[in-house]
């Protein structure tokens, strides 16, 4: 809140709690609140099924107040089912298409244990009709199975067979119909049908009911970006493209990306099984994980199993709740604690529970953060459980505007300025907390101002903690001092209070002045009426009196020092040890009690004689001459050390010596050695020619 009128000294804005500790009059503060618009019961009836309470809110928000309202969730008994039955129809499931064309009714049967009202279509897909997805041969376009006398139709994207429908024998009617068609590669067009089975509302024929997409195919999917291959380059409009006899042409659009496919699964409350052969289960999880309410189960190779399946994977997908919002406006955060069952800890920052039956409430804690800034006008947010229909819409609206009267040329301003809530909105060329500092237009005197708000010329302008006003500066906070310099809250503290309270904090210093407190943190009362005896005598003579307490010279003890250390003190232990040990028989070792005592027993005729013998404390020749000798010892092993080393050195310089005068050298020739003259003789050469 704030003041209307203003304060010279003080904040105007601050909580309200602190204002009014302040007595302040006129405060102008607005609360948060929410209300209830629409809060219908939690209902199981068919005609009227409510699973999520309330229904509608209005939130009104203060700024840093944030408000909180709790949500209930149960999912009802019986809640209608509608089941899109989505099939790969590519060669490699030749043998799943004759195994399902018998099991519409097995569905429904399986389905209508949970609900008596359930509906199933059927859709199926191939490929794109493009290279190099599926071949352009006039024959292989037209059968494109690899076996000739199969009964083969034309590869195709995506086809509707049959709308969501109440009739188990038109559903085998219209499957039975169906053949088997083929691609070149091994990634489908999945994504297309997922994302068409998903928009064309009205041509699937989707209620706002539970909605569940079954996906069933032996191999991977082409995602966006693939569609380049064959030169298809628009990205995918997340529209409906399905022609009057259910056909989708793949050729115009690139296949949609996973990010777009959650969104659209999302905003439909279209909850996906994938229904996969085991070497493709990696890549399906991995898809499932970036697309919420989908889970992944494991196909037999001729799809015998597909009942069980989605069985079990309807009852995953809604035995988990997750709580989302859509439509948040800029700066509102919402968080959420969940409360799922009773015992069970809540989960903090989370809105989703785990293993909820069916008919089992449970609920949410929502929190609306503070906004970070003002709304412009009312705002809606749709809070949703994921995959149910079921929306909470809120109503979020920012307090930021303030009732408050204006004053034109007010008396409170100088005449000179407008008074809107208790600030005054100065006229042109004046400026101050009441308008009445005169501004030039001129930088010389906006510069003379500013430099007389610096403690020096490379400071900040009021030290960065207030601002300039008329050449003076208007702290704010815990700041003050001529240059906002001083921090009013940096002071030393006593027990966790700033100047224990008792003082003033000027500049890093606690002021104690008049206060009848003392110390650097003020912490130390003056008053001594404690430290006197009855005599009016500061601590009996025997201590001083610091912080209204006596500190008692050795020797004595007592609130005001009026007690002698008794001697008695030192043997209690002893006593108590001995006492225990004979006269109760308890066995008690009292040899560490009394380790300095010698007991004597005596009657009572008899008398002690004691003498007392001076002992000396020989703890300190024992350290000393411990000390001493280890020293000693030290510095025999140095000096027989040194002597080893020096005669060592003496032996091995007299073998070194002794070697030297033994060495007997000789002059001898390389055998290895080639002269660089060599005479050679000619045999035919005679002496006497």
């Amino acid at each position: 809140g704030f003041l209307k009128p203003g304060e010279s000294n003080e904040r105007r804005c601050d909580l309200l709690n602190s204002l009014k500790t302040r007595e302040c009059e006129e405060i102008i503060g607005q609360l948060g609140e929410t209300s209830r618009l629409k809060d219908s019961d939690l209902n199981s009836d068919p005609d009227n099924v409510v699973q999520l309470k309330p229904q509608s809110l209005h939130v009104k928000l203060q700024l840093g107040v944030p408000q909180e309202f709790k949500v209930e969730f149960r999912r009802a008994e019986g809640y209608p089912i509608d089941l899109y039955y989505l099939m790969d129809l590519s060669y490699s499931m030749k043998d799943d298409l004759e195994k399902i064309k018998n099991l519409g009714q097995n569905i429904l049967n399986k389905l209508q244990e949970v609900t008596k009202s359930v509906r199933i279509g059927f859709g199926s897909f191939v490929d794109k009709e493009k290279l190099p997805y599926v071949s352009q041969v006039k024959s292989r376009r037209e059968k494109p199975c690899p076996i000739r006398k199969d009964n083969c139709q034309p590869a195709f994207t995506f086809q509707n067979v049959l709308p969501l429908t109440y009739s188990a024998r038109e559903f085998k009617n219209e499957v039975s119909k169906q053949s088997i068609s083929g691609n070149l590669d091994s990634p489908e067009a999945g994504l297309d049908a997922i994302m068409q089975a998903a928009v064309c509302q009205k041509e699937i024929n989707w209620k706002n009911v539970t909605r569940i997409l079954v996906y069933t195919s032996d191999d991977t999917f082409h995602m966006a970006g693939d569609g380049r291959l064959s030169g298809i380059f628009r990205p995918h409009d997340g529209q409906c493209h399905l022609s009057s006899d259910g056909f989708y042409d793949g050729k115009t659009f690139d296949y949609p990306s996973i990010g777009h496919l959650s969104r659209v699964l999302q905003a439909n409350n279209i909850q996906l099984i994938f229904a996969v052969t085991e070497k493709s289960v990696p890549a399906y999880k991995a898809l499932s994980s970036l697309i919420p309410q989908s889970v992944v189960g494991v196909l037999e190779d001729d799809s015998s199993n597909v009942v069980q399946l989605i069985s079990e994977a309807y009852g995953n997908l809604s035995s988990t709740l997750l709580l989302e919002q859509d439509q948040t406006p800029t700066g509102l955060q919402v968080s959420y604690k969940s409360h799922c069952k009773t015992g069970e800890p809540e989960w903090q920052s989370r809105g989703e529970c785990t293993g909820i039956k069916v008919n089992e409430k449970v609920s949410f804690t929502i929190l609306t953060v503070t906004f970070t800034e003002c709304l412009n006008g009312p705002q809606e947010v749709l809070i949703r459980m994921q995959g149910i229909s079921e929306v909470l819409k809120v109503k979020v609206e920012t307090l930021c505007d303030c009732n408050c009267d204006t004053e034109e040329n007010s008396p409170h301003c100088n005449g000179k300025g407008t008074h809107i809530c208790g600030v005054c909105s100065c006229n042109e060329g004046f400026l101050g907390q009441h308008c009445d500092c005169e501004h030039k237009s001129n930088m010389t005197s906006t510069e003379v101002m500013l430099k007389n708000c610096r403690q020096n010329n490379v400071s900040q302008v009021c030290s960065g903690h207030g601002y300039c006003e008329c050449g003076q500066c208007t702290c704010r906070g815990p700041f003050d001092g001529s240059f906002c310099e001083c921090d009013s809250t940096s002071c030393e503290r006593h027990d966790g209070k700033i100047c224990n309270e008792k003082g003033r904090c000027i500049c890093g210093t606690c002021n104690c002045s008049n206060s009848g407190y003392e110390g650097r943190a003020c912490g130390c009362s003056t008053d001594k009426k404690m430290c006197q005896n009855e005599h009016g005598l500061l601590c009996s003579g025997h201590g001083k009196c610091r912080c209204n307490q006596c500190e008692c010279n050795p020797g004595f003890v007592g609130q005001r020092c009026s007690d002698l250390v008794s001697p008695c003190q030192t043997y209690v232990k002893c006593v108590d040890c001995t006492v225990q040990s004979e006269l109760y028989s308890r066995s008690s070792n009292c040899s560490v009690a009394c380790e300095a005592v010698q007991l004597v027993h005596l009657k009572d005729n008899q008398f002690l004689s004691l003498w007392f013998i001076g002992t000396v404390d020989k703890t300190k020749i024992i350290i000393g001459t411990s000390v001493s000798a280890i020293v000693f010892i030290g510095i025999a092993i140095i000096i027989i050390y040194k002597v080893l080393l020096e005669l060592y050195d003496l032996r091995e310089y007299r073998s070194f010596i002794k070697a030297q005068q033994q060495t007997d050298w000789k002059e001898t020739n390389n055998p290895l050695f080639q002269g660089a003259t060599t005479t050679v003789l000619n045999p035919l050469h005679s002496q006497d020619s």
